[in-house]
C-alpha cells in the first residue's frame, strides 16, 4: 500500500478485508465458531473497525489451550510451523500456508524499506534460521525480494561476526542490541575501530532501544556512543506475523494497516487514546492458516496517530513499555522488567544480568537480581547496592555469579534468544 493514501482509503481496505477474515473464520475455525455461537454473534454484522468492540478478545491462554482449534486449513496446505518463544508459558505453534509465507515476505519486505533498505545493501543476520523461529525466515525472504545481500551467520560468536563484517563488508545488521553491545566490547578489547567498518545501520530487535519519548535508552546509547550507527527498532511477534518497524524519523515502529488491524485497549477493553499506555490487541489481516481476531498480545504500549515526517500516515507504535503479565509490585512499587533492564544497562559495575521474579511466604512479589559485577570488591557491591536503592527507591535481593553461570542461565537448552527475565510467581499472582 502506498504511503501517501488517505486515511479514509486504508480504513476502507481493512473493513473489506476483515469481512473477508470473518467469513474464513466462521466457515474454517473451530474456536471462533464456537466462540461466534457462544456470544451469539452474527458476522454479517460486523461491517466497521468500530463494530470489532462487539467481539470477544483472545488471549494467549486461549491459544495456548486450544492450538489446534485455531488453525483453519487442512495438514496438507501447512507449508511452516513455526512456534513462539515460551517466554509466558508453553509455546504456541502457528502454521503457515503457501500464502501465508508469501504474506511474510511482504510484511518484511516493506519493514525493510521503512527502514531505508535498497537492494544495494548487504545485511549481516546475526540471528538464527532455526527452531522454528518465524523472524529468521521473515528476515531471510524479505531481504530476498528486497533485493539486498544476505550473511546468514547466525548468533553469537562476536570475533565471527567482525572477522566476517570485515571480509564481506556488509552496510547493515539484524541483531539483539545488547549483543551489539558485546560486538563493541570485542572490538575494543582487539583494538578494532568499527567506526571504520562498512557496517553504517542495524536493525534492532528483541529489545528496546528508546524511551516512551522515543530518545535513546542507555543501551541506544552505548551503542551509538561507540558506534555510529542509524539505529532502527522494530517490533513483531509470532502469533501476528506482521512487523512494526521504524524509519529514520525514529518516532516509532509504524503499522502496516493492509496486514493488520490494531487496537489498544484498557482494562475494560476500551480503546484508549493517543500517547495513553494501553493493550496491544491485534486482528490479523490476509492470513490463511492461523488468523487471529482481537488478539491481546499482553504487550503494554501507545501510539500516535499523526502522520510522520516521512510520509506514512499509518499510526506509529512506542516502545513497549512491560508486558502485562510481566509487572511486578514490589515493595509498592511497580515495576516492569524493561525498566529493570534499563537500570541495570546503565550501571558500569554491572557487567550482564538475570532479573527473577518469585513470589515469597505471603504471595507478594520478591526480585533477586542476579548479577555478573565488573570485579568482586566490595567497593563495587556498595556501588551497585547504593545506585539499587537511589533508583528503586527498594532494595531487590543482588546474587553475584560468574560468567559460566550467567551463561547457563541465559541460555538454558533449546532457547533462541538470552534470558534476561525469570518469573517463578505462584500461578495467578
Amino acid at each position: 500500500m502506498s504511503i501517501t493514501v488517505t486515511a479514509d482509503q486504508v480504513k476502507a481496505d481493512q473493513e473489506q478485508k476483515l469481512r473477508q477474515l470473518l467469513v474464513h473464520l466462521n466457515s474454517h475455525s473451530p474456536f471462533y465458531k464456537e466462540l461466534f455461537a457462544k456470544h451469539q454473534i452474527n458476522i454479517n454484522s460486523i461491517k466497521t473497525i468500530e463494530d470489532l468492540a462487539t467481539i470477544p478478545t483472545t488471549s494467549k491462554e486461549d491459544l495456548q489451550k486450544r492450538n489446534d482449534d485455531f488453525l483453519c486449513v487442512s495438514r496438507d496446505k501447512v507449508i511452516e510451523y513455526a512456534s513462539t518463544s515460551g517466554t509466558l508459558g508453553s509455546p504456541v505453534t502457528i502454521a503457515l500456508t503457501d500464502n501465508d509465507l508469501n504474506r511474510l515476505t511482504l510484511n518484511e519486505y516493506n519493514s525493510f524499506i521503512c527502514a531505508d533498505g535498497t537492494d544495494q545493501d548487504i545485511y549481516q543476520l546475526m540471528l538464527t534460521l532455526d527452531r522454528q523461529f518465524m523472524a529468521g525466515i521473515a528476515y531471510y525472504s524479505g531481504l530476498r525480494k528486497l533485493g539486498a545481500g544476505i550473511i546468514r551467520l547466525g548468533p553469537g560468536v562476536p570475533s565471527l561476526q567482525i572477522e566476517t563484517i570485515q571480509r564481506l563488508n556488509p552496510t547493515a545488521i539484524v541483531a539483539v542490541p545488547s549483543f551489539i553491545l558485546k560486538l563493541i566490547q570485542f572490538a575494543k578489547d582487539a583494538n578494532i575501530d568499527l567506526n571504520k567498518t562498512s557496517v553504517k545501520k542495524a536493525i534492532c530487535i528483541g529489545e528496546n532501544i528508546r524511551n516512551t519519548d522515543f530518545s535513546f535508552n542507555i543501551l541506544g546509547k552505548k551503542i551509538t556512543e561507540a558506534w555510529d550507527l542509524q539505529l532502527y527498532s522494530t517490533y513483531a511477534s509470532t502469533e501476528m506475523q506482521t512487523a512494526f518497524t521504524e524509519c529514520s524519523e525514529g518516532r516509532g515502529g509504524h503499522l502496516q494497516p493492509e496486514l493488520v488491524i490494531a487496537e489498544l485497549l484498557d482494562e475494560d477493553n476500551k480503546p484508549v487514546p493517543a500517547n495513553t499506555p494501553g493493550e496491544l490487541t491485534i486482528t490479523t489481516l490476509g492470513v490463511e492458516g492461523m488468523p487471529l481476531l482481537r488478539y491481546k498480545t499482553g504487550d503494554i504500549c501507545m501510539y500516535d496517530d499523526k502522520p510522520c515526517v516521512c510520509g506514512r500516515t499509518s499510526l506509529r507504535l512506542s516502545p513497549i513499555i512491560g508486558r502485562k503479565k510481566q509487572m511486578i509490585k514490589f515493595k509498592g512499587t511497580t515495576l516492569y522488567p524493561p525498566a529493570m533492564f534499563d537500570l541495570l544497562n546503565e550501571m558500569e559495575e554491572v557487567l550482564d544480568y538475570v532479573v527473577e521474579v518469585y513470589s515469597n511466604e505471603i504471595g507478594m512479589d520478591e526480585v533477586l537480581l542476579h548479577l555478573l559485577p565488573l570485579d568482586d570488591s566490595k567497593a563495587c557491591d556498595n556501588r551497585i547496592r547504593a545506585y539499587l536503592q537511589a533508583r528503586l527507591r527498594v532494595s531487590p535481593h543482588v546474587n553475584y555469579i560468574s560468567v559460566e553461570q550467567l551463561q547457563k542461565m541465559q541460555f538454558p537448552e533449546a532457547v533462541r534468544k538470552a534470558v534476561k527475565f525469570i518469573d517463578k510467581r505462584v500461578a495467578g499472582n
